[in-house]
């Protein structure tokens, strides 16, 4: 039986997931919806969309995963962390795109590249989007490749009772396995770091400047940039703790029993939830589109 700690925390994280799968469906409806109607998108709803259709999986994923551990069929795992490691490295891809999209438009810098990005950087979106679902999906399929081969080479050995030539490659694979994992998250996670960051600092320096020449702190410029700023830094503090969570489960630090399992999938996933509500609130057109729903089911009802 499961202790009520446990129960609880089940709960949270399921809720919590579903949370996020409507978010990020209703998401994929209005904007995907929009693509294939006017067969075009502006840059940023394309990144969005993708990045909202990326984390339906995600969580879809999760939620089929943990049900099928808890009970009791554990025969899927290799399966999954294949089918898991896809999506959630094209997320953390998709994620650092829009932080880079963010940036290089609403930041202010003087740097030539900085200018040459800001004219470029809508007809690049495209490219970089099929770019990230090819590259992630053979760096995928390359690792299970390896993986399997080791796998089957350690079996074979142990059988043969060369266990010292089996716990060589197992370690080997670990090694292999955790470096694959270390790259592929490193990578987009830096870039999505450094452009928030200088979001950030651009944000900053434009609301210091507006302070010194507008004294009135209720300005609604200041207001907004005000705004701005702080869901910024929610979501780097927040999005960076979702990445430590991956990188203390992928090396081991801690083994987790039964009700702190859980407890790290509520806290592991609670970033990805809340950015996808700050996303559905900061759009416009998403804003519209969910108001306008509302009015109609509380009209029928």
């Amino acid at each position: 039986m499961s202790s009520s700690p446990t129960l609880i925390f089940m709960v949270i994280f399921f809720l919590e997931s579903l949370a996020a799968m409507l978010q990020n469906g209703f998401m994929v409806t209005v904007l995907g919806g929009e693509w294939v109607r006017r067969r075009t998108l502006p840059a940023g709803d394309m990144i969005v969309a993708s990045l909202a259709a990326s984390r339906f999986c995600l969580h879809g994923v999760a939620i089929l995963n943990n049900l099928l551990i808890f009970f009791g069929f554990h025969f899927v795992k290799d399966y999954y962390n294949t089918l898991w490691h896809f999506v959630n490295t094209l997320t953390l891809w998709l994620t650092a795109w829009l932080a880079v999209f963010y940036c290089v438009k609403v930041a202010v810098f003087s740097h030539p590249v900085f200018f040459w990005l800001k004219w470029r950087i809508s007809r690049l979106v495209p490219r970089l989007l099929l770019g990230s679902l090819v590259l992630v999906g053979l760096t995928v399929i390359s690792s299970a490749i390896v993986t399997g081969i080791l796998k089957q080479m350690i079996a074979s050995r142990s059988s043969q009772g060369n266990s010292t030539w089996a716990e060589r490659v197992q370690a080997f694979y670990r090694s292999f396995h955790l470096f694959d994992v270390m790259l592929m998250w490193s990578v987009p996670f830096l870039l999505f770091l450094v452009s928030m960051l200088l979001l950030v600092f651009s944000l900053c320096r434009h609301l210091g400047l507006m302070r010194n020449y507008r004294q009135d702190p209720c300005d609604p410029s200041t207001r907004v940039h005000t705004m701005a700023l702080k869901s910024l830094v929610f979501f780097l503090v927040f999005y960076t703790s979702y990445f430590l969570s991956l990188v203390v489960v992928a090396i081991e630090i801690t083994n987790f029993q039964s009700h702190w399992y859980w407890a790290w999938e509520v806290v592991t996933y609670a970033s990805i939830c809340l950015h996808s509500s700050m996303l559905v609130l900061s759009s416009p057109k998403l804003r519209k589109v969910l108001m306008t729903r509302l009015w109609k089911a509380l009209d029928k009802g």
